[in-house]
């Protein structure tokens, strides 16, 4: 159970840096901001679209504040029959990265809409590392 725990904790921890970055600085290339894409500068040219980006990166900014904070609970008090599910409902919500998201990233990429290219190829090893390290903790945890 102390693998689950510990990858639990390390996504606690990453994610609150995204959350701290998309709400004080978006514009940076810190974490998942905004400033990889160069559709955000661009909006900005348009005051009514900037403030509906703006709108959007808040809300995926609240939303993933809302996930950590019902992580925490789960890491503090799960029990060894709660964590194995947390674990997997983690897996499978990180995997759907593939469905949507990394097709748009790529499409992005080759476009050049992203700075620096091959943005997207990095992405996709961290969101793959997480995959496996849910995976693994999760497996670990079910066998203990």
């Amino acid at each position: 159970m102390i693998w689950l725990r510990i990858a639990i904790g390390l996504f606690v921890f990453l994610e609150l840096g995204n959350v701290m970055i998309l709400y004080f600085r978006p514009d940076s290339k810190l974490a998942n901001a905004m400033g990889y894409f160069k559709a955000w500068e661009k909006s900005k040219s348009d005051p009514d679209v900037h403030e509906m980006t703006k709108y959007l990166v808040n809300w995926v900014a609240g939303t993933k504040l809302i996930f950590i904070l019902l992580l925490i609970v789960f890491l503090f008090w799960g029990d060894a029959q709660t964590l194995p599910v947390v674990g997997a409902a983690m897996t499978l919500s990180i995997a759907t990265f593939f469905w949507r998201l990394y097709p748009s990233m790529k499409d992005m990429d080759q476009k050049d809409q992203i700075d620096p290219k091959g943005y997207s190829r990095t992405l996709l090893w961290m969101i793959v590392g997480m995959i496996i390290m849910f995976s693994a903790a999760t497996l670990l945890a079910m066998m203990s």
